[in-house]
């Protein structure tokens, strides 16, 4: 009996909580970025939504010192580089280990692939689609 009475009071809290709705999600701004110092978006952050097709420093303290960037919407990816913005590439492979997107696990912890150190600026792009 006590566990059919605790299984109707699950039941009609489960009822009201539902009734209630679910709170909207806030939009995510195109050229949003989370920079963090740590993996997994720990230590020291800054998040900002910047313009895309234009070239940017790192923010103070995460020039060469970040774990964690993260684009935060599906619409857009970032270049990583080397070097900052005012500075010419002369790197025969190139300045940037390519795009990182919303889906890219490496957004979580740049030092899988030892880029904490080297990422200096980023330019991001609109996710375009092309069709033939």
């Amino acid at each position: 009996m006590q566990l059919l009475t605790t299984i109707t009071s699950l039941v009609a809290a489960a009822t009201c909580v539902a009734a209630r709705g679910i709170p909207p999600v806030a939009k995510r701004d195109i050229g949003g970025v989370l920079i963090c110092n740590g993996a997994n978006a720990t230590g020291a952050c800054h998040y900002e939504v910047y313009s895309l097709t234009d070239c940017h420093d790192m923010p103070d303290g995460f020039s060469a010192n970040t774990k964690t960037f993260a684009p935060d919407g599906e619409g857009f990816y970032c270049w990583p580089k080397v070097g900052h913005c005012d500075q010419i590439c002369t790197s025969p492979t190139g300045c940037t280990f390519g795009a990182v997107s919303f889906y890219s696990p490496l957004k979580w912890d740049l030092s899988t692939i030892q880029w904490d150190k080297l990422i200096q600026s980023f330019e991001c792009r609109l996710n375009e689609t092309t069709t033939a």
